[in-house]
């Protein structure tokens, strides 16, 4: 494992990095670019392939919003919320399963149910707080994705208060989907970027690896500044950063990120300030960097080794610390 020291600026509060990644590559007339809106967040796609593939992206991104985006009312995600009689297609069935997955691994550090709290703490759908901030302890009862489970077509939930919010996780699988869609369609070069997450194959119009940069913030007494971190050089892969510098609240003179500890049912200050993982996904990069927000740096470094992805965690000490794979990848910044 490695680390090193930068001129970062220490954090007082957990209000750092989300989603902060960018890239970078030569333009080529062969590639397409399509730039747009979803799910509230911006999507950048570049790819080599026939620009009548636009309709089939938008209709890629339509699909998987109606079934995982929990600010849709008619989403199945929000049907399932609001126990209906629900049958759950086949994206509800992977985020759900994956998300299963990172959760036991990271020891429930990831949790999809978490709905009520991040309502209640006002990152959800209204963004307000809500009464029942002084009742967390009582919410805690129906949170938890172990207690529920897929039988067929449906999810079953032993409370029926429990709700699902995807959002650490479906950008991540979006990504995924058209990526899928292109490989159908016998793409073999594309980035797929949507609100921060990533997806890369192949290779980039200049006919070598992706380039992404990692952000790096610097927090000051009234403002986030921001420097690279480092470029990354990858494909055949999926890239996610997570972190609570773009999404906080103020609030009673302190402040609150969104990462909220399944275990605590409150916002969560670790010494991880930023955790960015490579996975073979961009679903399983996303779930997992938010796992590592939550877990602090021990135990995501251990997360990291467990399921054999690679990461960089920004500590709050100034530190950046980065698995082997991870730092062979890396040009430091």
């Amino acid at each position: 494992m490695h680390s090193f020291k930068l001129n970062l600026s220490f954090l007082t509060f957990i209000a750092s990095i989300v989603s902060a990644i960018s890239f970078s590559a030569c333009r080529h007339d062969s590639y397409i670019r399509e730039d747009g809106m979803v799910w509230n967040t911006t999507y950048h796609i570049t790819y080599n392939g026939n620009p009548e593939l636009r309709d089939s992206i938008l209709m890629v991104l339509n699909r998987v919003g109606k079934s995982l985006n929990v600010f849709d009312t008619t989403s199945i995600v929000s049907r399932v919320n609001l126990n209906y009689s629900t049958i759950v297609d086949s994206s509800f069935k992977r985020v759900y399963n994956v998300s299963k997955r990172i959760n036991s691994a990271s020891e429930g550090m990831f949790d999809p149910t978490l709905s009520p709290l991040i309502t209640a703490w006002g990152f959800g759908p209204g963004n307000k707080l809500t009464a029942d901030t002084i009742a967390i302890d009582s919410i805690l009862n129906y949170v938890g994705i172990g207690k529920t489970r897929l039988e067929g077509d449906k999810i079953i939930k032993d409370d029926p208060r429990i709700q699902f919010n995807f959002s650490a996780v479906a950008k991540g699988y979006g990504c995924d989907e058209v990526a899928a869609m292109f490989t159908r369609n016998g793409v073999t070069d594309y980035l797929v970027e949507i609100g921060g997450e990533i997806a890369v194959c192949g290779k980039n119009p200049g006919g070598g690896l992706w380039s992404v940069s990692i952000d790096r913030p610097i927090q000051t007494d009234s403002t986030v500044n921001h420097d690279a971190c480092g470029v990354i050089h990858l494909t055949n892969a999926g890239i996610a950063t997570s972190g609570n510098y773009r999404n906080f609240k103020k609030e009673g003179g302190k402040t609150l990120g969104h990462t909220i500890s399944p275990l605590t049912g409150r916002p969560i200050a670790t010494d991880v300030i930023s955790a960015t993982v490579i996975a073979p996904t961009a679903m399983e990069a996303d779930a997992t960097a938010t796992a590592c927000m939550a877990s602090g740096s021990q135990k995501s470094k251990t997360l990291l080794q467990r399921l054999r992805f690679e990461g960089m965690l920004i500590l709050s000490d100034s530190t950046i610390w980065m698995t082997p794979g991870f730092k062979k990848m890396t040009i430091e910044g």
